[in-house]
């Protein structure tokens, strides 16, 4: 397969086309017709998702709240869709964290085209950006080894995704929101408390050669993986 593509567009006749169209084009589609639905299926598939097509106008949450949503944890590549032609809006669009604007109606050799520019460029940052280093601690996104001090430590799958969220905004103050959010999905159910038994668990396997600490609370607010905290 190409790549695995995100619709989000509110035209039924319109997204039966571009998902034909790319279907055609050897990708595999996914499509939702309102801003809720595609948040949550773009959680559901995180780490498959290629690129999303993305409308602007939108029934539930408009084609920015998505972005903005999505932009707060992840550089998946988006193109807007629009049939608004304003400048300004274009500039709202690429300000907020699209990758590219095209705007209706369009040629579909133009979108494709558009669409294999950027996942070409995807595939090539990926390639440069497949391993994150904080101290002595390397994640490897694309075999998901996770090494401390040279030594592989075994992680679940959720620990993983805590720990990759966490490097990605290493430095940064995660708050428990934040991290909820990212790492369980944004309508998970479940206790608030359970980012914090994760941390727990996380802390132990990190530091069982009785390493100095990484991973740091801020109290009142999350948490910060950093070689350099002083709270």
């Amino acid at each position: 397969m190409a790549g695995t593509i995100l619709i989000v567009e509110d035209d039924a006749a319109l997204l039966d086309s571009l998902t034909t169209e790319l279907q055609f084009e050897d990708y595999t589609v996914l499509n939702a017709q309102d801003g809720k639905t595609a948040l949550s299926i773009y959680e559901s598939n995180r780490g498959q998702l290629d690129l999303i097509l993305l409308d602007w106008m939108l029934p539930e949450l408009d084609g920015l709240g998505v972005l903005r949503r999505i932009r707060k944890h992840d550089d998946l590549p988006v193109i807007m869709m629009t049939a608004r032609d304003y400048v300004g809006d274009k500039v709202a669009g690429l300000d907020t964290g699209a990758d590219d604007y095209i705007t209706k109606p369009f040629d579909i050799e133009e979108l494709l085209a558009r669409i294999r520019v950027i996942l070409r460029h995807q595939t090539h940052h990926q390639i440069a950006a497949s391993q994150l280093h904080v101290g002595d601690l390397t994640l490897d996104t694309k075999s998901r080894q996770v090494l401390r001090n040279g030594q592989l430590i075994q992680l679940t799958q959720r620990e993983y995704q805590l720990l990759l969220c966490l490097m990605k905004n290493s430095g940064q103050t995660m708050t428990r929101d934040d991290l909820l959010n990212a790492v369980w999905g944004v309508d998970f159910e479940g206790q608030p408390n359970i980012v914090d038994v994760y941390v727990r668990y996380l802390r132990h396997k990190l530091n069982e050669e009785q390493l100095p600490p990484l991973i740091h609370t801020v109290r009142g607010v999350g948490y910060v993986l950093s070689t350099e905290y002083n709270g």
